[in-house]
């Protein structure tokens, strides 16, 4: 039986724009990603992707319903603890990469481990690992403006990689990359996932792109439908 990785039932999200009445953006969301799978979070902008993402990744609190990880139930737990969770076991990607502009690529991948109590050297060694993986290894002691958009977004995928985390949730990962570069950058996230076992949401409206993941699930008016 696999092991589910992510669990949310019954998730429910709504807010007041100062408008006459609340804006219901997540209705009854019942979702579970298993421990390796790569599910692809469909719908336009405006559905509520990011919302649902920043539920998962215990980032916001949901209104009802409950959020699981690893089997454990998350919902009610204290900010510290959350935070704790958030930097040991969960990897967030996002549509702009967000590297510190001060530190090279190789320090944008140690410091986050540093944080997480990890020897320097041993973060070296596994920030410099990384970035062999994704092809970049080479721009290691360049800052973030020295690179291109591509190599921008795999440092940030290996940032997002660097605390060994159980659970990686993306939002829209390529989405400001052009075509021939998003392909590219795309297939080496897939490979990167796969390779470590992950289990990963990855949010995007690029159909082509959620077909190579192993399910896929749409966003509309609040639900969740398959596809």
């Amino acid at each position: 039986m696999s092991e589910v990785m992510l669990a949310l039932s019954g998730v429910a999200k709504s807010y007041n724009l100062g408008l006459p009445g609340e804006v219901q953006v997540l209705q009854g969301i019942d979702l579970s990603v298993n421990r390796g799978e790569v599910v692809a979070l469909v719908a336009p902008s405006g559905a509520g992707k990011s919302t649902l993402l920043h539920i998962a990744g215990l980032l916001d609190g949901a209104d009802a319903g409950t959020v699981g990880i690893a089997g454990h139930d998350m919902t009610d737990l204290p900010d510290a603890k959350r935070t704790a969770i958030r930097r040991q076991d969960i990897g967030f990607i996002y549509q702009f990469h967000h590297l510190l502009p001060e530190f090279s690529a190789l320090e944008n991948i140690v410091l986050p481990q540093l944080a997480n109590g990890v020897a320097r050297k041993a973060a070296v060694s596994r920030a410099q690992d990384l970035l062999e993986r994704v092809g970049v290894g080479a721009r290691a002691t360049h800052r973030p403006a020295a690179l291109s958009g591509g190599e921008q977004q795999r440092v940030a995928f290996c940032r997002a990689l660097a605390n060994e985390p159980r659970l990686l949730l993306a939002d829209e990962p390529t989405g400001n990359l052009d075509p021939a570069t998003s392909e590219q950058v795309f297939a080496t996230l897939i490979d990167l996932v796969k390779a470590t076992g992950l289990s990963a949401l990855i949010a995007t409206h690029n159909m082509e792109l959620a077909a190579r993941m192993d399910r896929q699930i749409r966003l509309e008016s609040g639900k969740l439908v398959a596809l």
